[in-house]
């Protein structure tokens, strides 16, 4: 009796070990199957050097993407060329051509150097490195196979809205894109630094109320904003992978409603555009530090926020109703939406010293009458009047 229970305890352990086999090679399929056509997925080389950290992201990891944009911006840049089109008191469309082909530059080569960063130097991770591992069929950032794919068609769609709004916006509104003789060039410098502050407490005043709007609307959150928090744990490469419609929401009330209400000149416009494409990358960027340049220099702001308060946000998932703001931080202060996150000492801000006995900080005005499914539309409702009265 003896030998056969031994001898059918080691067939049920030859089982397990063979069912386990089977598992993790049933695993390995299906981590490999994420390797494109499938975009936005990469491994986290480790013991490389910094340099080789750089990877095909510049190519967003989607062909069909990278040819729409390559093949767009080419047509808009030779039209412009050859039709010398210009909109009475704005820059010429070969100059804002151009920008938008500078910009396309700039946002991937920032987001490799901050991806870079971020596998560098892990001792900087707003989230410790065990988090990042990859499990099972999902990306570095927590998405599994079909999320992928949808957050990739969303990719064309913004980048074919966006391309659409700037053109909109560069016709129908004269002197949006400044030309660099403006009135506003002759005022000191320190009055156009005034204006360009003010102009971004403008722009993230309306992306707050719109952020906010987004989680607290359900059928906002279902359809549209929840694809953006399939990223449990940020990195650079997913600042614009939401649904269409979120980007081309925040580029109206953010971007558009500021430049009417608060219009810089000719620079400053670009200096602004320059700031906002690396504060967004760095706010996703899941490395908080000095690395972050553009946090670096905003951080004398009042209330000023870090990448690592953000990466809380994303964390939160549908509890993370909180942290909203982009650029400065002030009006999550004001309104009472406001959480630290996690941070190492060196990049914590006064205000993390300050809320650390009180995690949601306090309220200077009571908003909880906008978190309404449709209360929480007002502010908008409102900032949007005051454009249209402007204009």
């Amino acid at each position: 009796r003896e030998e056969k229970e031994r001898e059918k305890k080691e067939r049920e352990e030859m089982e397990r070990e063979e069912k386990e086999r089977e598992e993790k090679e049933r695993e390995e399929k299906e981590r490999e199957a994420l390797i494109p056509p499938y975009p936005y997925v990469t491994h986290v080389p480790e013991n490389l050097p910094l340099s080789e950290h750089f990877s095909s992201l510049m190519l967003s990891f989607d062909p069909l993407a990278t040819t729409l944009e390559l093949s767009s911006l080419t047509l808009l840049t030779l039209i412009a060329w050859i039709y010398e089109i210009r909109v009475e008191g704005s820059k010429s469309l070969l100059e804002v051509a151009a920008a938008m082909c500078g910009f396309s530059l700039l946002r991937r080569v920032y987001n490799n150097y901050l991806e870079a960063v971020f596998c560098a130097f892990p001792q900087n991770r707003t989230q410790s490195v065990k988090e990042h591992k990859l499990k099972y069929v999902k990306d570095l950032v927590g998405r599994d196979k079909d999320q992928l794919a949808a957050i990739a068609v969303q990719d064309r769609l913004t980048f074919a809205s966006q391309f659409c709004l700037d053109l909109f916006v560069y016709f129908m509104i004269p002197g949006f894109y400044p030309a660099e003789v403006s009135p506003c060039c002759s005022s000191s410098l320190p009055r156009r630094m005034v204006q360009l502050v003010l102009n971004h407490y403008v722009m993230s005043f309306g992306m707050y109320w719109s952020h906010r709007a987004l989680h607290k609307n359900v059928w906002l959150w279902k359809n549209i904003h929840s694809l953006h928090h399939w990223a449990k744990h940020p990195l650079s490469r997913t600042t614009y992978q939401d649904h269409w419609l979120d980007n081309f929401g925040n580029a109206i009330v953010g971007h558009v409603f500021a430049q009417i209400l608060v219009p810089l000149d000719g620079q400053m416009f670009w200096v602004s555009r320059v700031f906002r494409v690396c504060e967004s990358l760095e706010k996703h960027s899941g490395v908080s530090g000095y690395f972050n340049l553009a946090h670096s220099v905003q951080r004398w702001l009042p209330f000023a926020q870090m990448p690592h308060h953000h990466d809380w946000h994303h964390e939160g998932h549908k509890g993370c109703n909180y942290t909203f703001t982009s650029i400065g931080g002030l009006w999550d202060c004001l309104f009472g939406t406001r959480k630290t996150g996690r941070s190492i000492q060196s990049v914590e801000t006064t205000h993390d010293m300050q809320q650390k006995e009180n995690s949601m900080g306090v309220s200077y005005f009571d908003t909880a009458y906008f978190d309404g499914q449709y209360s929480c539309f007002i502010p908008l409702v409102a900032l949007t009047g005051f454009v249209i009265k402007v204009l």
